[in-house]
């Protein structure tokens, strides 16, 4: 079988050792970059299936290692992971063509659910969704839809929700999730988060699908019980 190739870009020692055995555990071929410059070199003649891509590298940032990517028309799906989490850099990593964005600290379950949703986007040609039964987010254009219905949705409940499915059978915990949506709004506090939940609890319990609260632990998406 071929193996998928991603292209590491990070200058931590300890992280990029730690990612490049995860990756290449779970089944990818992975070549590590550890500057700017020497990634977009290697980027001008190897072709990869997805590209994780930190801001803060020596010689040439991530921005322009990006920029120079899509001004040579690659449409490689590009994950930017970096300690940059403010809304003013991940508009602009965005904005300049990354297709996910996700702040350190984080945890690997989440970064590879992430990458895998960008290799079927960029396999397929469309869009990269997460599913969880007939619940639907598509994270190209951030809808959620169950049997195509589409949901309305505020964007905190698009993150909330987006968090939740990425996790799918796990328990997320309020403390993540208020780091999740801080990324979105730095000014947020615990009831919000409750609040949040709360709101979407509503929308979703509608399709059979339900917000479960576990006592001292977090938050687990799972379907409503059949009432007898």
């Amino acid at each position: 079988m071929v193996k998928l190739r991603l292209l590491l870009v990070e200058d931590d020692l300890i992280l990029k050792d730690g990612l490049e055995r995860a990756f290449t555990k779970s089944g990818y071929a992975v070549d590590v970059m550890s500057d700017g410059d020497s990634a977009n070199k290697l980027l001008t003649y190897q072709e990869y299936d997805v590209i994780v891509l930190d801001l803060g590298l020596p010689k040439l940032d991530g921005f322009e290692v990006l920029k120079r990517l899509r001004a040579r028309g690659s449409k490689t799906p590009v994950l930017i992971l970096t300690a940059l989490e403010d809304t003013r850099n991940r508009v602009k990593g965005l904005d300049l063509g990354a297709d996910d964005y996700l702040a350190k600290p984080f945890e690997l379950d989440e970064l590879e659910a992430r990458v895998r949703a960008l290799i079927r986007r960029g396999v397929s040609g469309g869009s990269a969704k997460i599913s969880f039964g007939d619940l639907v987010f598509d994270t190209s254009n951030r809808q959620c839809s169950f049997k195509n219905v589409t949901l309305s949705l505020s964007q905190r409940e698009v993150a909330l929700l987006e968090l939740l499915m990425l996790k799918a059978t796990k328990v997320v915990s309020k403390a993540k999730i208020l780091e999740h949506l801080c990324s979105w709004d730095e000014e947020m506090s615990e009831n919000a988060v409750e609040v949040n939940v709360s709101r979407l609890r509503k929308k979703l319990n509608i399709f059979g699908i339900e917000i479960r609260t576990i006592r001292g632990l977090g938050y687990l998406l799972a379907k409503l019980e059949p009432v007898d």
